[in-house]
């Protein structure tokens, strides 16, 4: 049985050929994609796959920490199949993200944290890509 399958069988994921072409679009892939972005991909392939069914496929893999929910884009929400610590970078024009393999360490002040105890951190940064610098100067 493949590594992949015994993974998400193991999380009691039930696994339909529309979950397995889900996890296949997600697996490796850095764009931070949208239900929408995802639906678009895969109902290629099921054209009779409801957008329902993506958005729940992912609520239960975000559920399960397979992919992380990232709450960026104020006008809808992007996944992340990338688990391990990472931050992102933003373009506020075009809404790319782009994931920041750099540790930043932070220290919050016992003060600050009034007895809180940190589990981690996200950091974001905002600014313009190049494809839409480039853009703004035609």
């Amino acid at each position: 049985m493949n590594e992949k399958i015994k993974k998400y069988k193991l999380l009691n994921i039930k696994l339909t050929p529309q979950r397995l072409a889900i996890l296949d679009y997600l697996e490796g892939n850095r764009m931070h994609p949208s239900v929408e972005q995802i639906y678009k991909h895969v109902s290629r392939r099921f054209p009779s796959m409801s957008y329902a069914t993506v958005y729940n496929v992912v609520n239960t893999l975000v559920k399960h920490k397979v992919v992380k929910e990232l709450s960026i884009d104020p006008d809808k929400k992007r996944f992340d199949p990338d688990m391990h610590t990472h931050h992102h970078m933003v373009c506020i024009k075009c809404k790319k993200i782009m994931d920041i393999d750099i540790d930043y360490s932070l220290h919050v002040p016992e003060q600050v944290l009034e007895g809180f105890t940190l589990m981690g951190n996200h950091i974001e940064f905002y600014g313009i890509c190049a494809q839409c610098r480039g853009k703004d100067k035609d």
